[in-house]
Parts: structure tokens; C-alpha cells; sequence
């Protein structure tokens, strides 16, 4: 962080001193914390883009000098804050770098293919768009907060990560030619948990809940949408829990919702929705809290909880789970399966294959 300009430095602490009311609701919390993080990511990624057409003479050989390509991206990381990788693409989203990391230079991702994530389909998806609508490409991008555009710049929505499994996201700038010709993209890789903290709460809207339940006569388990995403749902949880300051969770299967209870605001739970949890970028509603010392459980053992939570929920379509709980503090899990039977035991317990007999 020392070699990050000052500039860059005063966005830095403006962001993490920010303030956000607590009647806002988490739609506009993440919006706002969306905005701030394009403001300051934008001049940066701008001035390496800028930097990057000089260094490969992209109307004679189009992002062709990969050693220049890697020294440039040595260089400038730092400027980046936040950043975990940092790396050049050909404009169908394969790598023409190595990518810069935290501990140096990763070779092996040259050559990487990116055009599936989905935050490169996003930017392809722009891409093709300015392609055919050239006339109108200016009236898609972004303002920034002095009511400029941030223009060849995208933050895309929240994902999560295919190694790491854990809620990340990625800005994309738009490379260009010495003629305005789109040739390739700048991308820069951020974990959430990594990124500026915020402060207070978002205020969860007071409403009715409603879902339909299944007849009790028929104990057939219904897949639910929950259900069908359920590996995106346990990564966003185990970020809430492990790094958002999330120490009580309970999931209904059935209606696709879930409690929380956070450390900030600990008499009032929330409720997410589906579209909640699917929705990596919900995450950026929470401030960033470090793991309480007083928890029994183990922050490596989240995960494996909600796995085994999972497992359950499937393994048997006339006897499963309906819901289930975790509070990290005294390391209870609470089950409620179909057959009307419920259980409150020690999470190290529950890890155990047997432990439902």
C-alpha cells in the first residue's frame, strides 16, 4: 500500500471513513458501495489501460509483447488497491499476460481462456453491443460521482470464484488502438472480503414473507430454487459468517429463505431471500468484521457444516431436512427434518457421518 499514490490514498480513507445510514435498505447499500468502488478503480485501471496501448504498439502487433506485457504489470499493481490479480486479454477474453499477484508473476495463466466467467460474459456481452450500436456507446457507461462517465469501465456483479470458492468480483477496462478500436480488456480480480470496509447496517424492510407449503400428507422432498443453487448459497453464508460478522444463521429448504443475526445489531435478525443469497454482491451490505476469539467453532469448519447440512437436505426424499441452524458462539447446530423430528447438537457432533444414527 505504500507505493499507492496519493490520490489514490485520500479515496482510500474517504471510503473506509464513509458512514452509511442505517435506514438504508441492502438494494441501496450495496448500490452505494458498488459506486464508491468504481470511483476508485476507475483513474487507475484508466491510466494502465493508458500505459498498456504504449507499451505494445497495438496498431502493428495487437497485444502481441507478453514480456512487456508482465514487466508493465509488475510495475503498476500497487496502483491498483485492493487488487488480487491483475492481467491483459485479447478482446474474446484470452489472456495475453501472465497475471500479477500479491507474491508475484503467475506464468501459467497466460494463454487462460476467461470468456466463460462470468464477468468476462458480461463484458463480451458490452463489447458486442458497442460493436453494433456505436453511434449510442457512450449513453451505457457509468458516472462517477462528479457526474462524468467512467467510460470503458466495468465492475462487474459479485461471483464466486472458481479456486477459492468465496464471493469475488472483477473490473474490466476496455483496451483501444491508437483509432478507437477495441483490441483486448485489463482485468483486476478482487475477493470481497478484501475490499474497503464500510460501517452500519442496512434497516431490513418490515413485510410479509409468504410461501406456500407442501401437503404434510405428502412427504416427498420438492426441490426448491434454494435448492437447485445451493453451492452459491454456502459460499455466500460462509462470507457473512466468517468475514461480515454473521454468528447466527437458520435456512427454511422449502421457502428459500434465510435468518441472520449479525454482531453490529444483535436484537434484530434479517430475512434474505433466494435472490439475496444467489447474489454475491449482497455481501458488500455488510461491514467487514474480523472472526470473534470467543466462538467454539472453527472459521475452517463453516464450510464443512453447510456441506453436511447440504448433504442432508438430499440424501433421502421421504425423510430430510426442512431447516436447520448454526450459532458459532456455543457451536450448536439445530435440525428440523420432515418427519417432524428436530435436534440441537455440537457442530463437531454433526460432522460426524453417523450422527443421526
Amino acid at each position: 500500500m505504500d507505493t499507492i499514490n496519493e490520490e489514490v490514498r485520500s479515496e482510500i480513507e474517504q471510503i473506509a471513513s464513509g458512514k452509511l445510514g442505517t435506514k438504508d435498505h441492502l438494494s441501496s447499500v450495496v448500490t452505494r458501495q458498488r459506486e464508491r468502488l468504481m470511483q476508485l478503480l476507475y483513474a487507475p485501471m484508466q491510466r494502465i489501460a493508458a500505459l498498456t496501448s504504449q507499451t505494445t504498439h497495438a496498431s502493428e502487433q495487437p497485444l502481441g509483447y507478453r514480456s512487456s506485457l508482465d514487466a508493465l504489470l509488475m510495475e503498476v499493481f500497487p496502483s491498483v488497491p485492493y487488487a488480487k490479480y491483475l492481467y491483459i486479454m485479447n478482446r474474446n477474453g484470452v489472456q495475453f499476460s501472465s497475471s500479477m499477484s500479491r507474491e508475484g508473476l503467475i506464468v501459467e495463466h497466460f494463454g487462460r481462456d476467461r470468456s466463460d466467467r462470468p464477468y468476462m460474459r458480461e463484458a463480451l456481452s458490452v463489447a458486442n453491443f458497442l460493436d453494433r450500436n456505436r453511434e449510442t456507446c457512450y449513453q451505457q457507461w457509468p458516472y462517477l460521482g462528479d457526474h462524468t462517465q467512467a467510460v470503458d469501465f466495468l465492475l462487474c456483479e459479485a461471483y464466486i470464484s472458481q479456486n477459492a470458492l468465496r464471493p469475488s468480483m472483477t473490473a474490466t477496462y476496455f483496451l483501444r488502438d491508437s483509432q478507437g478500436i477495441h483490441i483486448g480488456f485489463l482485468g483486476a480480480d478482487f475477493a470481497l472480503r478484501d475490499l474497503p470496509p464500510i460501517e452500519g447496517l442496512y434497516e431490513d424492510k418490515r413485510r410479509s414473507w409468504h410461501f406456500s407449503p407442501t401437503n404434510k400428507r405428502d412427504q416427498v422432498r420438492q426441490i426448491s430454487r434454494l435448492d437447485r443453487e445451493i453451492y452459491t448459497v454456502i459460499s455466500v453464508l460462509e462470507e457473512l459468517i466468517t468475514f461480515r460478522g454473521v454468528y447466527h444463521f437458520k435456512i427454511h429448504f422449502s421457502s428459500s429463505q434465510t435468518v441472520v443475526w449479525q454482531m453490529d445489531d444483535p436484537y434484530c435478525y434479517r430475512i434474505l431471500g433466494v435472490t439475496d443469497l444467489l447474489d454475491p454482491d449482497s455481501c458488500l451490505a455488510y461491514p467487514n468484521r474480523p472472526y470473534p476469539e470467543q466462538a467454539i467453532i472453527q472459521p475452517r469448519d463453516i464450510r464443512l457444516v453447510l456441506e453436511r447440512m447440504e448433504a442432508l437436505r438430499r440424501s433421502d426424499n421421504s425423510i430430510y431436512l426442512r431447516s436447520c441452524s448454526l450459532n458459532i458462539f456455543n457451536g450448536m447446530v439445530g435440525t428440523s427434518f420432515s418427519s417432524d423430528g428436530s435436534y440441537y447438537i455440537p457442530y463437531d457432533d454433526f460432522l460426524k457421518a453417523d450422527c443421526f444414527g
